[in-house]
């Protein structure tokens, strides 16, 4: 049920620019260890500062990998594309072909909500519609699928809260769920003065895509840039990715709601679809 993404392709100009050519260090504190410490904010911009305890908080203030760090598949592979990320975020993706796009997201909204003490908020859909919780899991129940491919929930093991049985349950979600779930359990944004981070910008579908807004700025007109992260297939380092295509703001990203299509590094959304978590 995994999904396989459209790549994009990109001027072949831009296939033989290496990281460090069009990321030089005045776009980065290199020994910054958190996104907010480590990403400069473009000239004239100042990073916004999330309120404390939301989602956007938690995601400027993510943990990175040393900057330089290569993007790695869950076999621990460096994958041929190296050029197009400034910065990896510290998240275990595991040994299985299964944290890709949406899944990435979830891990990264789960994870806050397990380290904010929010983990009965911790429930996603799968792709059917069924709606699994944390507490269903921690619980013993488990989803298993009958001869007609519908999905009934069995009390299957013992209990277990622990954060090993966490990542269980997450593997879970990341075999059933995907950009179609992500999209529907999101809320639409339907302004621009309203996108934050914590945002996605998405296109549901098999084959679909999505990305996650991981800080914002603004300058004195109060316009907004933002810097966007991603994982990919096959698994791989969930990572925030450049802008090559504006070589001032690179590597944040103007987002505007009536501009189609949005391109990114590495995929082009035909529409600028950008929802929101339920905080």
């Amino acid at each position: 049920m995994k999904r396989i993404h459209v790549r994009l392709i990109l001027p072949a100009f831009f296939a033989f620019i290496s990281c460090n050519d069009y990321i030089p260090e005045d776009k980065i504190f290199p020994q910054g260890e958190t996104i907010m410490t480590r990403i400069k904010s473009p000239e004239g911009y100042k990073w916004i500062v999330e309120s404390s305890g939301s989602f956007g908080k938690y995601l400027q203030n993510l943990e990175l990998e040393p900057a330089g760090t290569k993007i790695y598949d869950y076999k621990r592979t460096a994958i041929k594309n190296q050029f197009e990320h400034i910065a990896i975020i510290k998240t275990d993706i595991g040994k299985k072909n299964l944290q890709q796009c949406a899944d990435a997201i979830i891990r990264l909204r789960a994870d806050y909500l397990w380290r904010n003490n929010k983990r009965d908020k911790i429930e996603f859909h799968f792709t059917s519609g069924d709606l699994f919780k944390w507490k269903d899991h921690k619980n013993g129940i488990r989803p298993v699928l009958s001869g007609n491919n519908k999905v009934q929930f069995e009390k299957r093991a013992p209990y277990d809260d622990t954060f090993e049985g966490f990542k269980k349950y997450l593997e879970i979600i990341f075999i059933y769920a995907g950009t179609i779930s992500l999209n529907n359990e999101t809320t639409k944004v339907i302004d621009n003065r309203n996108i934050k981070t914590g945002d996605i910008l998405i296109t549901p579908g098999s084959p679909g895509h999505a990305v996650i807004v991981v800080g914002s700025a603004q300058n004195s007109k109060g316009e907004r840039v933002y810097l966007l992260a991603q994982g990919y297939t096959p698994a791989q380092s969930v990572h925030i990715i450049t802008n090559p295509y504006n070589k001032k703001l690179n590597p944040w990203y103007k987002l505007d709601l009536a501009k189609n299509p949005t391109i990114t590094a590495r995929y082009a959304f035909k529409k600028t679809n950008i929802r929101s978590f339920n905080e």
